[in-house]
């Protein structure tokens, strides 16, 4: 399995038809939640979150909280040629363990992911318990995705399958303005519920 994803880009083979999606490859219709570059379709019971950045205002992610998990959505922008999740792995492989936290590293159903746990302190400095996080990313054409799990997706596959759907369902939508590689893509609130275009 590991080699079907060892490419310059790290997607799985079935992207382009099962998702995450790039706004070109769009074929379906229904209810979706606009929010710029980030698109997805509603699903009863999934609740949104905006994670805004102080003191610009700027929306830098998008959370989805479903059942008892929650899947923080963020896409930036890449080369068209490579990919950038293998770096930033690496990267987020190394701020896990200088903060004092564990990495696993899998391939799970989107390609190579990490299972992060980290210790949770409280304010005199003491450990009180232990948080788990799995980050998934994968590479589109000229962006990126990234996805960090966490609650009861992380252990329970039921759970997990649904959150994976979930992340399988984003559309992302850049456009033609030039961004460097790694820069977040911009998020915008929603004017309300939008179709994309039939077809494309």
């Amino acid at each position: 399995m590991q080699d079907l994803y060892q490419n310059e880009k790290s997607a799985p083979l079935d992207r382009e038809s099962a998702g995450p999606f790039d706004y070109s490859e769009v074929h379906f219709n229904g209810a979706f939640l606009d929010f710029g570059s980030i698109l997805f379709p509603t699903k009863d019971g999934l609740q949104v979150k905006l994670e805004v950045e102080e003191p610009s205002q700027r929306v830098v992610a998008v959370t989805l909280e479903y059942d008892d998990s929650s899947l923080q959505l963020q896409a930036f922008a890449a080369p068209k040629s490579e990919g950038l999740w293998h770096s930033i792995r690496q990267q987020l492989e190394d701020s896990v363990l200088t903060q004092g936290g564990t990495v696993e590293n899998r391939v799970g159903s989107l390609g190579p992911e990490l299972l992060a746990k980290l210790p949770i302190s409280n304010e005199s400095g003491d450990q009180i318990g232990t948080r788990f996080s799995r980050f998934v990313g994968v590479d589109g054409p000229k962006w990126f995705l990234r996805g960090v799990i966490s609650g009861a997706a992380i252990t329970d596959p039921k759970a997990s399958a649904e959150i994976d759907d979930l992340f399988r369902g984003v559309t992302i939508r850049r456009d033609a303005t030039p961004l460097p590689p790694g820069d977040l893509l911009p998020l915008s609130l929603p004017g309300g519920t939008v179709a994309p275009p039939k077809g494309i």
